[in-house]
């Protein structure tokens, strides 16, 4: 037989992936939800209005002037404790992110167990200036005589 027409072999082509389990694909926002449960429990803990245990803010500590995450860990404190209201005091974006935090476990963990799409934080670059926009406009307002309520 002629080399030329020998038929050509057709690949194999490899059997698709059994799909994950729910054990497998609960993994990962469980191991999330372990850690940041694990951290919020630590603040919980260890106090932070007790000197030592935690380093000071930098910025504050160098110039005087309270940063965006100033007060977070006093805030978590209290979020822990069930003390919203000096959790807001310390820390209100923080108290915000906590739940934007709380919102996003909660459907990833949904979607996970349904077998559905993982969730994505794909903002727009729009948003993500919105963001940093309002954590400075936060930062500015805090260090105003004015915005003193919002300090720590």
């Amino acid at each position: 037989m002629d080399a030329s027409r020998t038929p050509l072999a057709t690949p194999a082509v490899p059997a698709p992936a059994p799909a994950p389990t729910r054990a497998r694909r609960l993994a990962a926002p469980a191991l999330t939800l372990a850690v940041a449960a694990s951290a919020l429990g630590y603040v919980a803990a260890v106090d932070p209005y007790e000197p030592g245990h935690y380093p000071v803010c930098p910025l504050f500590r160098l110039t005087g002037i309270l940063c965006p995450g100033c007060g977070g860990l006093r805030s978590a404190h209290a979020f822990a404790h069930g003390d919203l209201p000096a959790a807001f005091g310390a820390n209100a974006m923080a108290v915000i992110g906590y739940f934007v935090f709380a919102g996003f476990m909660s459907l990833w963990l949904i979607r996970a167990y349904r077998g559905g799409p993982t969730p994505r934080l794909a903002l727009k670059p729009l948003y993500w200036w919105g963001i940093g926009t309002v954590a400075l406009i936060f930062a500015v307002v805090r260090n105003l005589p004015f915005g003193s309520a919002l300090a720590p």
